[in-house]
């Protein structure tokens, strides 16, 4: 079984005991989520797709929180003496799913 999943404005495939980085989500590490927005899912035999979406529900279990690497960002004009550089960390969350329900 899988299934495709909206997960904060991103789509995931997804299978049971499957770990996965997703952008921030706002829960604690160890607690349950669901995801409800599934676009397409079912067997590799059998695939039923949503209009948008499908009924059903993603479960999954927040594993940890983090920091990616870091992107660099360099600005520059030439011959005017500017030179700007910033650094950026994007945070993310693991996830560990659990369950795939359709309706």
């Amino acid at each position: 079984m899988f299934a495709v999943v909206e997960i904060s404005a991103q789509q995931f495939t997804v299978r049971p005991t499957d770990t996965l980085t997703v952008p921030l989500l706002d829960a604690e590490v160890g607690s349950s989520v669901e995801f409800g927005n599934i676009l397409l899912g079912g067997e590799e035999s059998n695939v039923s797709i949503g209009n948008p979406y499908l009924s059903g529900s993603v479960k999954a279990t927040v594993i940890a929180h983090g920091k990616g690497d870091k992107v660099l960002v360099f600005k520059k004009k030439r011959r005017k003496g500017y030179r700007k550089l910033n650094g950026h960390r994007q945070q993310y969350t693991q996830i560990q799913i659990n369950d795939i329900k359709l309706g």
